[in-house]
């Protein structure tokens, strides 16, 4: 490996997620070998929010806006001073974005009919279908309750 693609891998300048379409409700922001840099961006947008998990509780969650990170982590002098972990930071931190948005036209029924006895008609055979939609109110309860890791 090369120093520059060393010291590349090393920083994560700016934290973000676009929706590449509808139906996903949650999306974890690869870092994987990285961290954080000091005076990095997070960019939420308008139909989001994002989630910081540190230790694998959550810390904090952000609404839609740009935020400026602080931390106490400098990536190549942290990776380089824990050599005898094999490199690894101690520090293991995520980031979760959640899609606010209204997830539409939703379909829901019955695969067969239901028969049900009524004492006028006798047996009826019923069967229900439509549409709804729904959408992330509360990310750090989504997170904590569905989808976890």
């Amino acid at each position: 490996m090369a120093l520059m693609d060393f010291i590349k891998k090393q920083f994560i300048d700016i934290l973000q997620w676009t929706e590449d379409g509808d139906g996903t409700l949650a999306w974890r922001f690869p870092m994987e070998g990285m961290e954080i840099q000091n005076g990095g961006t997070l960019v939420v947008r308008e139909s989001q929010m994002a989630v910081f998990v540190n230790e694998g509780q959550v810390a904090d969650v952000f609404g839609p806006g740009t935020y400026k990170l602080t931390t106490q982590t400098l990536p190549v002098l942290t990776y380089l001073k824990n050599w005898d972990k094999l490199f690894q930071s101690p520090f293991k931190s995520d980031v979760y974005f959640f899609s606010t948005r209204q997830q539409v036209d939703q379909k829901w029924g019955t695969p067969q009919p239901i028969t049900i006895r009524d004492k006028d008609f006798g047996a009826v055979r019923l069967r229900a279908f439509g549409n709804y939609a729904y959408r992330i109110a509360d990310p750090k309860l989504f997170h904590t309750e569905i989808s976890g890791t």
